[in-house]
């Protein structure tokens, strides 16, 4: 009988590539507790997130290939995920036990930004990973209604302050410190002030993803924002007719000038279709995202619906993708999801 080592397994698992990154698995410290048991071979698979669409290929050219080792009769692979802290991160303020932060940006307002960002925060979460939101839209705070919470955050007695937390998310946002009419009447400096403490002065604890809702628009506020907060990347949220398109690039070019990664836009209210003949129609004209995507080589990474589900879901604290995991509606954002937590983990990779 063959005697089965621990480096012919490697060896075999080192003929197996990432196709997207072109390095093999073990090269990429993916492979983890080899064990041996006879003519029994298990070990675990670690990939950079859950949501990786080449998730069962890789377990089956895994499998394959230890299995082609002379003498081994059964493999057993355990598959899980580590995400990995973002290099792009600045180190000047870096968020203490977040790994990756993501923008989700406009260049106008009323184009649904924080219904996307809630449902791909929510998506991403789903996967297992530990996320937060971040409500950084001042002057108009959505995150209390979409998430139907409405509790004052707390604080800890080194005066940090406590997200709130619900469908397993931690969050905040200045409307947990306001009443639901009172508006916040401040200049720039002290909004600024205030969002360095939403950033460093919350106790986040430890995080995979925290999804930043960045005020609509490309101004002095957006732009200190962004090059404030340290991103790992953002998503363009746009709709398609004419007028939000070209705020849209505004915006991708802004990203571009602070050199954040654009993980690629989202067509919100792309299309609409009929409940009673499923006839779909165009509302918001057609191709404007593609249209962007393709000028300025930033990946469309799905379109959304308008839909009265979605709406109702953001205004009952019930957002589509908790609500009805299983409809088309979340299934989009579910993909959408999926793309951006496999373009961050290969960010640094690349």
């Amino acid at each position: 009988m063959a005697h089965i080592t621990e480096a012919q397994v490697l060896s075999a698992l080192g003929k197996v590539m990432d196709p997207e990154l072109g390095k093999d698995l073990v090269t990429l410290n993916m492979i983890k507790d080899v064990k041996i048991d006879g003519t029994k071979v298990s070990f675990n698979l670690v990939l950079t997130t859950m949501a990786c669409p080449l998730k069962k290929e890789l377990e089956a050219n895994c499998v394959n290939a230890v299995k082609a080792i002379p003498g081994v009769t059964e493999v057993n692979l355990t598959t899980g995920a580590q995400v990995p802290k973002s290099k792009q991160l600045p180190d000047k303020m870096a968020i203490p036990g977040v790994k990756n932060t993501i923008a989700v940006a406009s260049g106008k307002g009323g184009v649904g930004k924080s219904t996307v960002a809630v449902n791909l925060a929510m998506a991403l979460a789903q996967t297992g990973a530990k996320v937060g939101i971040l409500d950084t839209d001042l002057y108009g705070p959505s995150l209390p209604l979409m998430m139907g919470i409405h509790e004052p955050l707390q604080a800890t007695p080194e005066e940090k302050l406590i997200p709130l937390e619900k469908f397993g998310m931690k969050l905040v946002s200045v409307g947990f410190m306001l009443d639901e009419e009172t508006p916040l009447i401040w200049r720039g400096p002290l909004v600024m002030q205030l969002v360095k403490q939403f950033l460093v002065g919350v106790e986040w604890g430890e995080l995979d993803y925290l999804v930043i809702d960045l005020p609509p628009g490309t101004g002095d506020v957006q732009l200190t924002l962004v090059q404030t907060i340290p991103l790992t990347g953002a998503v363009i949220v746009t709709t398609p007719q004419d007028v939000a398109l070209i705020d849209a690039r505004r915006a991708i070019k802004m990203f571009n000038e602070v050199k954040v990664p654009i993980l690629g836009i989202v067509e919100n209210m792309s299309y609409f279709v009929c409940p009673h003949c499923n006839g779909t129609s165009e509302i918001f004209s057609h191709g404007g995202g593609q249209k962007t995507s393709d000028r300025y080589n930033v990946p469309l990474l799905g379109k959304i619906p308008l839909d009265i589900e979605i709406r109702e879901g953001g205004d009952s604290g019930m957002p589509i993708v908790h609500a009805d995991p299983a409809s088309a509606h979340s299934k989009a954002f579910i993909e959408i999801a999926q793309t951006v937590a496999a373009k961050i983990s290969v960010l640094d990779l690349c």
